[in-house]
């Protein structure tokens, strides 16, 4: 895929993001999808057992602010010896950042109060989006970007892919267990860190582009 189909694949894909997030932060405000919030919340924490609720607190940990603080220094330091491009470096420490700057705005801006059915951990702040998916989705998404293009193996990458995917869906779904989120303040949290993510992306891949053009254009005038 070349860099012009790159650039309108992550415009697609933030256009999308943004009319989700949309759509759910809609329903939620005419409290159209409270239906939808109970029956998934019912599911899941009725398969409640103590082996399960210690393996959803170990994700929570994970998916927390200081999860990812901890997890960014250990990829900033593998990264270092890998990736040797400080650009990529950059990028990956924006994206974190960005990601969790924008959630705290947007929390304060929808200031949806957290359920109040069966939680198992205390905790504080308002509920939508949900801080824990938005920073997975966006921690493990920079994280497939940048390791995509240093992985040549098509089977690793299916591997990358995969454990992108679960170590996503068991952090959301982590929080739906521990009665702390809505099932809509998870989905809310994927779409806007979809959304911020490739917007990332996208300035990211045109930022290479153009440094490209510049560096044959000086070639070619010498």
């Amino acid at each position: 895929m070349n860099v012009k189909h790159q650039l309108t694949f992550a415009f697609l894909v933030t256009l999308l993001s943004l009319l989700a997030f949309s759509f759910i932060a809609v329903q939620i405000s005419t409290e159209k999808i409270g239906h939808f919030d109970q029956l998934i919340i019912a599911f899941i924490q009725e398969l409640e057992s103590p082996f399960l609720t210690s393996g959803m607190k170990f994700f929570t940990f994970i998916g927390s602010y200081m999860g990812v603080v901890l997890l960014t220094v250990l990829i900033l330091c593998i990264f270092s010896k890998i990736v040797h491009q400080r650009t990529e470096l950059i990028l990956f420490v924006m994206v974190i950042t960005g990601s969790v700057v924008l959630n705290r705005l947007l929390k304060e801006f929808f200031h949806r109060a957290r359920p109040d059915l069966h939680q198992l951990i205390e905790i504080g702040g308002f509920s939508f989006p949900s801080g824990h998916a938005m920073n997975a989705f966006t921690v493990y998404g920079i994280l497939t970007f940048l390791l995509w293009q240093h992985i040549p193996s098509k089977w690793l990458r299916v591997v990358l892919i995969s454990f992108s995917v679960f170590m996503i869906s068991a952090i959301g779904i982590s929080r739906i267990y521990l009665g702390v989120h809505f099932p809509s303040d998870i989905l809310g949290g994927y779409f806007a860190g979809g959304f911020w993510l490739s917007i990332a992306i996208g300035f990211f891949q045109d930022y290479k582009e153009k440094r490209s053009y510049s560096s044959k254009a000086m070639e070619e005038g010498r």
